[in-house]
């Protein structure tokens, strides 16, 4: 299986750094796998203009290919004036309605404050479930006093990611397998 850890911000530590942790898990848990680090960060993004999503070049045309041919997507998202960056939005828009039709998708969120722990529900739940992800129901919500020094210093961020993680490949693998014995009942 093809699997993506998207950090969805250009600015910023936190949201990277549950990124890395997380590609780590799935590398150890899960290495039969192929898992994609994208920072959004690390690429040069154009602005949706409407075109379909193989009309753009360069950084824009990786990142989207690299989704539309994942089997599964972890979106990590810093919350941002209580709602996701723009910058992950863009890569939204770039991408068909059905974009996200028969892949597994699971969301890591970190925050300044508490108080915005019902972002990924309220704001990116509904983006994903209107481009036809199947999404796992539980996320991973960080909140600054989890971080020092650019480190993720609460243990229990470490099991929530790992839980995170491993409930996003059985979800994944389950979904897989259905799709495998559905495909098996046409001969062509």
């Amino acid at each position: 299986m093809e699997i993506v850890a998207l950090s969805g911000s250009i600015v910023g530590s936190k949201t990277r750094t549950a990124m890395d942790y997380t590609v780590q898990s799935l590398n150890e848990k899960y290495p039969e796998h192929t898992v994609t680090l994208i920072d959004l960060a690390d690429y040069d993004i154009q602005f949706s203009d409407g075109r379909n999503y193989l009309d753009y070049d360069g950084d824009t045309k990786y990142i989207t290919q690299t989704i539309m041919n994942a089997d599964a997507i972890i979106f990590g998202t810093p919350i941002f004036q209580a709602s996701i960056p723009a910058t992950l939005k863009n890569v939204f828009d770039l991408l068909p309605v059905d974009a996200l039709r028969d892949k597994v998708v699971s969301m890591l969120a970190t925050a300044g404050t508490p108080k915005h722990y019902l972002i990924p529900e309220h704001h990116l739940k509904p983006i994903l479930g209107y481009m036809k992800a199947q999404v796992v129901q539980s996320y991973v919500f960080i909140e600054e006093k989890d971080f020092a020094q650019k480190q993720i210093i609460n243990d229990d961020v470490f099991f929530r990611i790992d839980r995170l993680v491993e409930d996003t490949m059985i979800l994944a693998e389950t979904y897989q397998k259905m799709k495998e014995e559905e495909d098996k009942k046409y001969d062509f």
